[in-house]
């Protein structure tokens, strides 16, 4: 029986035994504190050892499993200096966010949340929000690759804690091909290859990868190859792949692919894997640029920091309705990038909302690692563990869904007409919704942003197991009487 009333209410009531009831049955119905002083500070900082071959080169991998993420450094002596201007900027931030949640900031305020856009493909200079030009290093060109700003909207699941508002950050909507949170990061990084003089770029990610699928369809956009590892079964590594889901849109853009285990994966890590492609194409003469997984070095890191001044632009002009600030901020972890830029910026802007990261993949005190290693290398001289909560959403593992996340992912799409990818969104409101039913008083009255980063081809991966879950459809019977009186006229255009 379909959930979906008649009356076609986003927020109708749900069959008892569906995810969404059983999340919310019990219900009946931020930030920390700056550091006091140099010497908590200086238990709170760590220093910068990122190792590049270029300003923007990051080799930290998902698959390093701690031999890639740096360790702690610096001096007391560097601690009491950044916090000299942490506590400054703090204050100052503070004053500004007074105003800016008061929605009265003055027009030259408003003037430096703004960023013109340029024509779709052309290259322009990069000018940074005004609370991030103290970062290190600052990009100095991007790509316009992504269709900005995308949306926000009120997003209406039932049985959410006591006054606790939901809104959608729709970032599934930056693009056709090109949807999704990668596109973000690739508009930096991609201008940090065509800088270098790179004719090809190479990547990694799963079988299914929206990063590698947005990869190879920007590279294509500006005339690059791309070179795609992809990890899968033992049992297939040496088959075709076929054209499923991103495999399909992948291949008709003539990316290569290159196929390994997940155990070769887990053996060696993505750097080695990727070094290995490097070395591969230099010998035959080319020029390639290595993206890390999903995008996810401190340059990239820049698409989410943009990502917040484009929050803050669309809060201040009134853009999402009746709310002038939000207390949260939500979205899928799984390679960090993404984590990282939404946590920094948000702590350096007005923004200043709790950040949740539901990791779909590794562990939190993993990500606490790999993302406090991207905001070394831009000199953020802040904690990662102070401006973002990880929580583990990965449940059977990444890329495995259970019963219960895809009957979540199908009910919320019936409701709302919001469909969230399995592998990353699906998993993360699945992660928060378990949370607000466990904890509904931290919810309770909150307004909420949720970051949906995209991934609708990965989709095609599930049907299989989708399709005992839907079965919405049946044989349309026509009276015979219709038929003998049928006069033939109708027309298969």
């Amino acid at each position: 029986m379909a959930l979906m009333p008649s009356s076609l209410s986003p927020v109708a009531d749900l069959s008892r035994s569906s995810p969404l009831s059983l999340h919310f049955s019990s219900i009946s119905g931020g930030n920390s504190a700056p550091p006091a002083s140099p010497e908590q500070f200086a238990s709170l900082v760590w220093g910068s050892k990122l190792p590049s071959s270029s300003p923007f080169r990051s080799q930290f991998s998902v698959a390093g499993r701690g031999s890639d993420i740096p360790h702690r450094a610096g001096t007391s002596v560097q601690a009491a200096q950044h916090w000299s201007f942490h506590k400054e900027s703090r204050e100052r931030r503070g004053a500004e966010a007074m105003g800016s949640r008061a929605g009265v900031l003055e027009t030259e305020e408003l003037e430096e949340v703004s960023m013109e856009r340029q024509p779709m493909l052309s290259k322009a200079p990069y000018v940074p929000p005004s609370w991030a030009t103290h970062l290190h290093a600052i990009p100095s060109h991007f790509y316009s690759l992504a269709q900005l700003p995308t949306p926000i909207h009120r997003w209406k699941l039932p049985r959410l804690p006591n006054g606790t508002e939901i809104f959608l950050k729709r970032d599934d909507l930056s693009g056709m091909q090109l949807s999704g949170n990668k596109i973000r990061k690739l508009e930096f990084l991609l201008a940090d290859a065509k800088a270098q003089g790179a004719d090809c770029v190479i990547t990694i990610g799963g079988i299914q990868s929206n990063h590698c699928r947005a990869t190879a369809i920007a590279a294509r956009y500006l005339n690059m190859d791309c070179y795609l590892i992809l990890r899968t079964n033992w049992t297939l590594v040496n088959e075709d792949p076929g054209l499923m889901g991103n495999l399909l849109v992948e291949r008709l853009v003539g990316a290569h692919v290159e196929l390994v285990s997940k155990e070769e994966y887990i053996q060696l890590g993505s750097i080695v894997l990727g070094d290995l492609m490097l070395e591969k194409l230099r010998a035959k003469g080319r020029n390639p640029y290595l993206i890390p997984v999903g995008g996810s070095n401190s340059l990239g890191t820049w698409g989410y920091v943009e990502a917040v001044r484009e929050i803050e632009q669309q809060l201040v002009q009134g853009k999402v309705e009746g709310i002038s600030a939000f207390d949260d901020i939500v979205m899928a972890c799984g390679s960090g990038g993404t984590t990282a830029g939404l946590a920094l910026g948000s702590h350096l802007s007005t923004i200043r909302a709790k950040v949740h990261a539901y990791a779909v993949c590794d562990d939190p005190e993993y990500f606490y690692d790999y993302v406090q290693g991207l905001l070394d290398g831009l000199n953020a001289g802040v904690n990662s563990r102070d401006i973002v909560q990880v929580v583990n959403a990965k449940g059977l593992g990444y890329a495995l869904s259970t019963t219960e996340e895809l009957k979540l992912v199908q009910e919320v799409s019936e409701l709302t007409g919001v469909i969230l990818d399995p592998v990353y969104s699906g998993k993360a409101l699945n992660g928060m919704l378990k949370d607000m039913t466990e904890n509904p008083a931290v919810w309770e009255g909150r307004k909420v942003l949720f970051i949906h980063t995209g991934g609708l081809l990965g989709m095609y991966d599930k049907v299989n197991q989708l399709g005992p879950l839907i079965s919405n459809w049946e044989r349309l019977r026509i009276p015979e009487s219709f038929l003998k009186n049928g006069d033939g006229c109708g027309k298969m255009f």
